[in-house]
């Protein structure tokens, strides 16, 4: 890309980061639509897309970085996301209780095969940092 282009309407850094912002509120417009989906097909063209345009984002957001046209967040101390992630356990156990309750000790997602704990094994690295 060339950031020092005169004949655009507005400099490419601004133009990539609306697409970039755009990329992302997408996301999750199609993660909104794949929960929400009745539709077991419906959900699975949603889910498709959401990971095709999580890949772009993912490949604009390396480019930008590349072209010094995106600062890039600093790095999370291991401790920092490792409490946001036994938050996040807590908060699906607790969503799990209260659907048991409310269907009385029946537990539609186990049953259905999806078991949330072996999707949220954390990984003892030795670095203090996740990248």
């Amino acid at each position: 890309m060339n950031a020092s282009n005169n004949s655009a309407f507005m400099p490419d850094e601004d133009l990539l980061t609306t697409v970039l912002c755009d990329l992302k509120r997408t996301v999750r417009e199609y993660t909104t639509a794949a929960t929400e989906s009745n539709c077991p097909s419906v959900r699975r063209v949603f889910n498709d897309l959401t990971m095709d345009t999580l890949r772009l984002q993912g490949e604009l957001y390396q480019q930008m970085g590349q072209l010094h046209m995106y600062q890039t967040p600093g790095k999370a101390l291991r401790q920092t996301v490792d409490q946001a992630i036994q938050s996040g356990q807590q908060t699906q156990q607790k969503c799990q209780q209260f659907v048991q309750q409310k269907l009385g000790g029946q537990n539609s997602a186990q049953s259905q095969g999806f078991d949330p704990q072996a999707s949220m094994q954390q990984q003892n690295g030795q670095s203090p940092y996740y990248m």
